[in-house]
């Protein structure tokens, strides 16, 4: 009996002194992961655009917990941009709410209506999944 007792405090420690590790390392799941979506819209359907994004995609994005910071818009080298950063608690968290909204049916019924009315809503999509730096400001506030 004895022996099991000294072997459950021998993994308890292990476990417990790896978690007091893993804190250590940035890439733990203290780290919020950000993603940036840039996405190339056609001039001519900007207005729509944003109408189906504000209107539809929010709150359907919202179901699936996505959390966006901010939204933008911009003009880069002639080109109309709608741009958006997204939090995440981690990479899994974006992965399984991206797959859930993409396969959403109301989502997919309204990008087949808006695109029979309109046409192409997008050129290109630019995803970057961003991951903070060990000497980020926001590293500190999460220590």
């Amino acid at each position: 009996m004895k022996q099991l007792f000294i072997v459950f405090l021998f993994v308890l420690s292990g476990f417990v002194f790896g978690q007091i590790n893993s804190s250590k390392d940035f890439s733990s799941s203290l780290a919020p992961v950000h993603q940036l979506r840039i996405y190339e819209i056609p001039k001519e359907n900007r207005k729509v655009f944003l109408d189906r994004f504000r209107d539809h995609a929010l709150r359907i994005m919202k179901k699936y917990g996505f959390t966006i910071v901010s939204i933008w818009e911009s003009e880069h080298e002639g080109k109309t941009e709608f741009i958006y950063l997204l939090e995440w608690k981690n990479e899994e968290a974006m992965k399984i709410a991206w797959q859930g909204f993409m396969a959403d049916k109301e989502w997919k019924e309204i990008k087949v209506h808006t695109a029979k009315l309109h046409g192409d809503f997008v050129n290109n999509i630019e995803d970057r999944t961003l991951k903070l730096t060990d000497f980020s400001p926001e590293k500190e506030l999460l220590k």
